[in-house]
C-alpha cells in the first residue's frame, strides 16, 4: 500500500493543534454471554459458541446477563463516573455481515456510568487526567475473516467467512470527552491511556485484556485545528487499534497525514481507518455515521437496570487501588530505580512482573525477563510479551536457574521454546536435552582433556596466574555446549590444576 503524504511531527504541531477521543472496547470476562447463555470463551471451533439470540433467529429473546451488569459498574466507579440510578439498553441499527441480527443491543442516551475521569501517569512522572464522558454495556459482534489477498483484510480479498462465536460477548464501551493539550506528547498519553484502562480491568478482574485476541480494542480519534482557531477539526476514527505501541503509532501517523492534507488546502473526511501495522499506516474504511444514522430506540425486550444502591456501595468498597497509587507501591516494595520501573510501566508489563513477584520470583529477575528477553522475542514478532507466555511459566522457568537446573544462557533458550509452544520449561529441557550437566565426573574428564591439550596454561595456573583459567573454562563450556555451570567448572580446573 502507498503511503500517503505526511508532514513531519514537528511541522505539524507548528501549524495545528491535535485534539484527541478514544472508544476503548472491553470484551467482560463472564462465563456466559450478554444477552444468552452461550459459553463466553475464546479460540473454540468456528461458530460452536451460540444461541439463538445471538443470531437473532426469530422467537428468541435477550437476558441481561447479571454479573456483566456488576463488572460494568465496577468498572465504571474505578473511572470515577456516577453510576445511573436507572439505565436501559437500545437498539443500534445498522447492516454488517457478522451482526446476525442486524441491530446491536447497546445503550444510547441513558448509559449504565457517566461523567468519570482516570489519571494518567507518562513516563517522566507527568500526571494527565483524561476526561471520561460515558461507559456503557453492549455486546460484541461476530469476527469476519478474509481469505485471499496479500494482508488478510477485505481490501483484496477472495471472500469471508463468518464466525458468530464472539456475537453478543460482553462489552464495556469507555468514551472520552475531547483530549485538550496533548500537543507532541499526544501518542504517548495514547498509548498511556491505553495503558491505564487495561491496569484497571486487570485489577478490577472483569476481563482477560489481551489486546491481540481482541478483549481490549481501541478506536482512536486524531482531529486538527489552526493554531489559535476554536472550531475542532474533522475527525477521523482509527478502529480497532489491538496493542498499545500501535495506539501510539497510529495517532501519530494520523496527525501528520492530516497536516499534510490541511496544508496543501486540502479537507479531512470523517471516516473510520483501518491501522496496517506493517506499514504504519492507516487507510479508509467507511464514512463515519453520526448517532443519527443509526435509528437508535429503546430496546423493548429489556427492562431498564437498576441497580440497587446498597450493591454499588459495595462495589465501591472493593475497587482496587488506582493506578497510580498502586505503580508508587509497586515501585517502593520492588525497590527498583525510577529508571528500572520506568521499563516496566512503559512496556506494559507491570500486571505481569506483578504477577509473576506474586509466584514467588525476586523482583529484579522477573523485570529481567519481562523487559529483556520476553520483549525482545515480542518485539521481533510484533506482538505482546503477555501473549507469548504466562508468568507461571517466567516463574518455572526462575527456580530452575535458581535451583542450578539451568543457566542464564540456557534459560533463554528454554524462554524461546516455550514462546514458540513446545510446551512448559521442563518440557523444552527434556525435548531440547537443555539441563545443565551437574555430574562432577563428566565435567572432570573434559578439564582434564582440556588442560591436556594446553599444557602452557596449565602451567601458567600452577605459577599462580588463575586468571589464565578461563581459555580452559572456555574450552569445557564449549565441549559440554555450553551446559555446565561455569562457577563450578572454574572450581574443578583450579582444584586439577594443583594436583
Amino acid at each position: 500500500m502507498a503511503k500517503e503524504k505526511i508532514l513531519s511531527f514537528e511541522e505539524a504541531l507548528e501549524r495545528y493543534e491535535p485534539v484527541l477521543g478514544f472508544e476503548v472496547h472491553v470484551e467482560l470476562n463472564t462465563k456466559t454471554k450478554m444477552f444468552s447463555s452461550a459459553p463466553n470463551s475464546f479460540g473454540r471451533e468456528p461458530n460452536t459458541d451460540l444461541a439463538p439470540v445471538d443470531l437473532g433467529l426469530p422467537g428468541s429473546l435477550p437476558v441481561v446477563n447479571e454479573r456483566a451488569v456488576r463488572y460494568s459498574i465496577s468498572l465504571g466507579l474505578a473511572l470515577g463516573c456516577s453510576i445511573a440510578p436507572s439505565s436501559r439498553f437500545a437498539r443500534k441499527n445498522y447492516f454488517y455481515p457478522d451482526l446476525g441480527k442486524n441491530y446491536q443491543i447497546s445503550q444510547y442516551d441513558e448509559p449504565i456510568a457517566f461523567e468519570g475521569s482516570v489519571d494518567v501517569e507518562l513516563s517522566d512522572g507527568t500526571i494527565v487526567t483524561v476526561p471520561i464522558e460515558r461507559a456503557h454495556m453492549e455486546e460484541d459482534a461476530g469476527k469476519l475473516t478474509h481469505v485471499g489477498g496479500a494482508t488478510g483484510r477485505i481490501q483484496g480479498a477472495e471472500y469471508s467467512l463468518v464466525d458468530y462465536n464472539r456475537a453478543g460477548v460482553p462489552l464495556v464501551e469507555i468514551v472520552t470527552k475531547p483530549i485538550y493539550g496533548a500537543e507532541h506528547r499526544a501518542p504517548e498519553i495514547a498509548k498511556a491511556y491505553v495503558q491505564t484502562i487495561r491496569d484497571i480491568v486487570l485489577a478490577l478482574g472483569i476481563s482477560d485484556a489481551k489486546m491481540e485476541r481482541g478483549n481490549l480494542r481501541c478506536d482512536a480519534n486524531v482531529s486538527l485545528r489552526p493554531r489559535g482557531q476554536e472550531k475542532l477539526g474533522t475527525r477521523t476514527e482509527t478502529k480497532n487499534v489491538n496493542s498499545m505501541r500501535s495506539v501510539e503509532r497510529a495517532v501519530r501517523y494520523e496527525i501528520q497525514r492530516q497536516a499534510a492534507i490541511l496544508a496543501a488546502g486540502g479537507s479531512i473526511t470523517q471516516e473510520t481507518r483501518h491501522w496496517h501495522e506493517d506499514t504504519g499506516t492507516t487507510s479508509p474504511g467507511r464514512p463515519k455515521s453520526d448517532a443519527d444514522d443509526y435509528r437508535y430506540f429503546p430496546e423493548p425486550d429489556l427492562l431498564p437496570v437498576v441497580p440497587a444502591p446498597e450493591l454499588i456501595e459495595q462495589l465501591r468498597d472493593e475497587l482496587p487501588e488506582p493506578p497510580a497509587v498502586r505503580r508508587r507501591r509497586l515501585k517502593d516494595s520492588w525497590g527498583f530505580t525510577d529508571l528500572e520501573f520506568q521499563d516496566v510501566a512503559n512496556g506494559g508489563l507491570l500486571a505481569e512482573v506483578e504477577a509473576t513477584v506474586a509466584l514467588g520470583t525476586s523482583p529484579a529477575a522477573a523485570r529481567k525477563w519481562w523487559t529483556g528477553e520476553l520483549t525482545r522475542l515480542a518485539n521481533a514478532q510484533e506482538r505482546e510479551a503477555s501473549d507469548l507466555v504466562s508468568p507461571q511459566d517466567v516463574a518455572d522457568l526462575q527456580s530452575l536457574v535458581d535451583a542450578g537446573t539451568l543457566t542464564d544462557k540456557l534459560a533463554r533458550q528454554v524462554l524461546e521454546g516455550i514462546a514458540a509452544g513446545e510446551g512448559s520449561a521442563q518440557e523444552v529441557i527434556d525435548a531440547r536435552g537443555l539441563a545443565v550437566v551437574s555430574d562432577d565426573g563428566a565435567l572432570i574428564a573434559a578439564i582434564d582433556e582440556a588442560l591436556a591439550a594446553q599444557p602452557d596454561v596449565l602451567a601458567k595456573i600452577r605459577d599462580g596466574k588463575v586468571q589464565a583459567a578461563g581459555a580452559v573454562i572456555g574450552a569445557v563450556m564449549k565441549a559440554m555446549r555450553g551446559q555446565a555451570d561455569a562457577a563450578r567448572v572454574r572450581e574443578l580446573v583450579l582444584e586439577r590444576a594443583a594436583q
